[in-house]
C-alpha cells in the first residue's frame, strides 16, 4: 500500500473482542509524541475507533518492539494486544512460530500456532495483596478482582469507575475485574479497563489476574477457562510459594478485521 503522507495505513485485529489498531512502524514514520493523534485514530466516532494503538517497530536483538497506547495516549502492557502484535508480525514476516519481543512490562515469549491460537508468555508474579474482599494483582498492568455470584447483575462501569477513582487509585489508575467462579477450571469475567474508561469485551492482563486470584481464593486448577463478553481464553500456571506464579502463559486468538487507511491531516 503506497503512503500518502496525509494518510495513514492501518490494520485492524481484535482478541477476544478487545479491538486495536496495528501499525507498522518499522520505518519510524510515526510520531509517538503525537497523542493527539493516537486519541484520534482510537476514538469510535471521529477516528478508526479501538481499545488502543499498537505500533510494531524494529529491535536490534529481538524479533520486534510492541508499543501500545491505551485511547486516551498513556502508554502500558497489553495481553491481548501482544498476542494481536504477534498476528500482525507474523503477517508482516517478522516472525515464524516462536518468537521474543520488548512491550512496557520488559521482554515477552510467544509462540504463533494460528491465528485462533497464540501462546503468550506472562512475567511471573509474586506480590498479590489479599484484602477481605477484593485482591490486587498485577500481570503487567494492575488489577482489582472483586469476584461476584452474579455477573451479570454487577453495573460494571458504574461500580468500576467508584475503585477506579478512589482516593487510592484515582492518580494512577487500576483496572477494575468482576468474576464470577462457574467450578473448579472455569471463571467469568467482566472488565472496566483504566484509560479506556469504560467496560471492554476481555482484557488479557485482567483475564491473567483473574485466573491468579481465584486459584488463590478457591483453589481452582492451574489451567482455567476464562469466559469474557468478546470470547474464551485460556489462563495456565505453575502455583510455586503461596500466591507465587511462574510459567504464567495467556492462550487465545488474535483476529485481522480489515485493514484501510485514514486522513490525519489538512
Amino acid at each position: 500500500m503506497l503512503r500518502n503522507p496525509l494518510k495513514q495505513a492501518f490494520y485492524k485485529y481484535h482478541g477476544a473482542g478487545n479491538d486495536f489498531i496495528m501499525i507498522d512502524n518499522r520505518d519510524g514514520h510515526f510520531d509517538k509524541n503525537d497523542l493527539q493523534l493516537v486519541r484520534f485514530l482510537c476514538h469510535r466516532h471521529f477516528g478508526v475507533g479501538s481499545d488502543g494503538l499498537i505500533l510494531l517497530e524494529n529491535h536490534s536483538e529481538l524479533d520486534f518492539t510492541m508499543v501500545f497506547f491505551n485511547p486516551d495516549g498513556s502508554q502500558s502492557f497489553c495481553g491481548n494486544g501482544s498476542r494481536c502484535a504477534m498476528a500482525f508480525a507474523k503477517r508482516l514476516g517478522m516472525i515464524e512460530n516462536k518468537c521474543s519481543f520488548l512491550a512496557t512490562d520488559g521482554v515477552h515469549e510467544g509462540v504463533y500456532i494460528s491465528d485462533e491460537e497464540i501462546h503468550l508468555k506472562m512475567h511471573d508474579v509474586a506480590n498479590v495483596e489479599v484484602g477481605e474482599d477484593y485482591l490486587l494483582i498485577n500481570t503487567g498492568s494492575p488489577h482489582y478482582i472483586q469476584f461476584v455470584s452474579d455477573l451479570e447483575a454487577v453495573d460494571v462501569v458504574s461500580e468500576g469507575k467508584k475503585i477506579r477513582y478512589n482516593e487510592r487509585f484515582k492518580q494512577e489508575g487500576v483496572n477494575v475485574n468482576f468474576v464470577e467462579l462457574i467450578d473448579d477450571s472455569r471463571i467469568k469475567i467482566r472488565t472496566y479497563e483504566r484509560g479506556v474508561e469504560n467496560e471492554t469485551l476481555a482484557c488479557g492482563t485482567g483475564i491473567v489476574a483473574a485466573a491468579l486470584s481465584s486459584h488463590i481464593k478457591c483453589a481452582t486448577s492451574t489451567h482455567i477457562k476464562v469466559k469474557a463478553r468478546g470470547g474464551d481464553l485460556l489462563v495456565k500456571f505453575d502455583a510455586k510459594a503461596t500466591n507465587h506464579f511462574t510459567n504464567v502463559w495467556l492462550v487465545g486468538p488474535a483476529v485481522f478485521v480489515f485493514e484501510g487507511e485514514v486522513g490525519i491531516g489538512v
